[in-house]
C-alpha cells in the first residue's frame, strides 16, 4: 500500500516555504471573491490560514474567535463583509 500525504498538509508546507506561492493563492482567492466564487474563495483562504498562521494566530490578529473563523471559512460559511475584510 502506497503512503500518501493529505493535500492540505502538502499545501500548508508549500505556503510556508514559498512566499510567491502563498501570494499567488491570495491573489486567486481575491479574484474568486470579486467574481462571485465565494465558496471557493473561502476554502482557499482556509488553506492559506492553515499554512500561514493557523486559526489561533488569525484569531489574535483579527479579534475574531477561532471557532467563528473556522465556520466563516468553511464550505457552508456565510461571513459578513467586515469579518471577511479583516481576514483578507
Amino acid at each position: 500500500m502506497a503512503l500518501t500525504v493529505d493535500y492540505r498538509e502538502t499545501i500548508a508546507n508549500r505556503i510556508q516555504n514559498d512566499p510567491a506561492f502563498a501570494r499567488a493563492l491570495l491573489d486567486e482567492a481575491t479574484s474568486m471573491l470579486l467574481n462571485g466564487k465565494t465558496e471557493a474563495a473561502r476554502l482557499l483562504m482556509r488553506d492559506l490560514t492553515h499554512g500561514l498562521m493557523g486559526f489561533e494566530g488569525l484569531s489574535k490578529a483579527t479579534g475574531t474567535p477561532s471557532k467563528s473563523l473556522h465556520r466563516m471559512l468553511s464550505k457552508a460559511g456565510n461571513p459578513g463583509m467586515d469579518a471577511l475584510g479583516a481576514v483578507f
